[in-house]
């Protein structure tokens, strides 16, 4: 009985085995690597993690069915079950099987989403779901990287990482798609391939929401979305992502640093997709289309703005007076003005004195002072100083008119024709286009300006040949004909 445990009364079967029993009590752990620094309660544990860095493997502990070799004799038992059949335990929710149940007990908390406090992290708080996961984790802090390729010197944070890149160099894809014959240096990457190419299959499913993913890292990203975790912080500016890749893309904020190239233009981006979206702007291509009008978009967020003029959904609700928007910067602008009592910055013309409501207000104005047109057709070359314009143009050409009447099903190219015309069937007249001077109703503000012309006199419109004055443009246009037709040169 000398060599029972004081605080578990566990009785061990000699002195020595005691000694290595009670530091599972007090966590002492008197051998370290002078690689990784990482410490360990048992000198045989400590030779089998030095092999993870030597890349020497124990002869004795190869596996007589196919030959692999193990880093422990524990390993090798635990492998051999794979050709024995022997004790297998199963997960309940897909099936998976595992040689022990310590590995299937850590694979059913990516179902239930069970989460150990002992393995949270220090630094950034996040809970990973084992200690090893937290090791490997604090080296995302620590920018560790003890694993090295003996080829060409790279180094990976772990041993798994290294052993994919070790695969690089030889070549060898030994996991190949029953289905489509495709090949895979890893079995992960194969098992990947099948869930999200052949079966759909989504095995991890969000506790809260129940929304199913096909990989287990897309619902760990899901899951922040619930929580407001924001694990990945910058260390120039302290500010935190949800995502390694956002902060990634962040960090060439600060360092200037844009690899991604446009190979037409040559104009460089800090990250992928916004390469992505600028090529578009090269090849037209709009591949995000609308189910309920066919309409077709370059960006999906652009795709699912419109989405919402058909189904007049507003998500972004004010959480003081609960008035909706249906645009993000439209709420924030919003509590800006009508609850912080924000003033617009003034925008004002410096040419004319004309105050503009905002910035891009202002900069569109000023095209009207310096005559640029940077937006051209690409059919006529015709030049237009906005955007807009230039989209309305393009219908010329096209013949599209995407505004249907709903109840005659006469088609506009512009969204203010079919308004107009919209009060031909309703009988409204929009008492904001009263003419002050006759009480006359238009039916829009360029026809009650025109009209308004009858009271004034101005005729603003002057033709550049015999400087014969109208009063409205289309006028104009009509007298220029009658000196085309003999033969005189007019300007535009």
């Amino acid at each position: 009985m000398s060599n029972k445990c004081e605080d578990c009364g566990q009785i061990l079967s000699s002195k020595q085995a005691l000694d290595l029993h009670r530091r599972t009590h007090t966590g002492e752990k008197l051998f370290s690597c002078d690689i990784c620094l990482k410490s360990f309660s048992q000198k045989g544990n400590l030779q089998t993690h030095l092999r993870t860095h030597s890349g020497e493997k124990d002869i004795s502990n190869k596996c007589d069915q196919c030959g692999k070799i193990l880093s422990s004799k524990q390993a090798l038992d635990l492998h051999r079950r794979i050709h024995t059949g022997g004790i297998s335990f199963s997960c309940n929710r897909c099936d998976k099987s595992f040689s022990s149940k310590s590995y299937l007990n850590v694979h059913m908390r990516i179902h239930t989403g069970e989460k150990n406090m002992s393995n949270k992290c220090g630094q950034c708080g996040l809970i990973l779901s084992t200690k090893q996961a937290l090791d490997l984790h604090r080296r995302t802090h620590t920018g560790e990287k003890p694993f090295l390729c003996s080829v060409c010197l790279k180094s990976f944070s772990q041993k798994a990482h290294l052993d994919s890149h070790l695969i690089t160099h030889k070549g060898s894809k030994p996991f190949s798609c029953d289905i489509c014959t495709q090949s895979f240096s890893r079995k992960s990457h194969l098992e990947r391939h099948k869930r999200s190419i052949h079966t759909k299959e989504k095995l991890f499913s969000c506790n809260i929401c129940q929304k199913a993913f096909l990989q287990k890292y897309n619902l760990d990203s899901h899951s922040r979305i619930h929580t407001g975790e924001k694990p990945f912080s910058c260390n120039i500016c302290q500010k935190s992502f949800s995502q390694k890749g956002n902060l990634d893309s962040h960090k060439r904020i600060h360092s200037g640093e844009k690899p991604f190239s446009c190979s037409v233009c040559q104009k460089a981006f800090s990250d992928k997709r916004t390469l992505d979206r600028h090529l578009r702007t090269h090849s037209g291509e709009k591949p995000f289309s609308c189910d309920i009008c066919q309409k077709s978009f370059s960006e999906k967020r652009t795709l699912d703005r419109h989405k919402r003029t058909h189904t007049g959904i507003k998500p972004f609700s004010c959480d003081i007076c609960q008035a909706v928007f249906s645009l993000k910067h439209h709420l924030s602008r919003h509590i800006r003005r009508v609850h912080e009592k924000e003033k617009p910055l003034p925008c004002k013309c410096e040419e004319c004195g004309r105050i503009l409501s905002s910035k891009p207000a202002l900069e569109v104005h000023k095209r009207t002072h310096t005559g640029e047109k940077p937006f051209s057709c690409h059919i006529c070359h015709t030049t237009f100083s906005q955007k807009s314009d230039l989209t309305r143009h393009l219908r010329t050409h096209t013949g599209e008119k995407p505004f249907s009447c709903d109840v005659c099903q006469h088609s506009f190219s512009v969204k203010s024709s079919l308004v107009s015309h919209m009060r031909t069937h309703s009988g409204e007249k929009d008492i904001s286009n009263k003419c002050q001077d006759c009480g006359k109703i238009l039916s829009s503000k360029p026809a009650l300006d025109v009209h308004k012309r009858t009271h004034t006199g101005e005729k603003p419109f002057s033709c550049s040949v015999c400087h014969k004055s109208f009063s409205d443009k289309g006028n104009l246009h009509k007298h220029k004909r009658t000196h085309l037709k003999a033969g005189v040169h007019t300007s535009p």
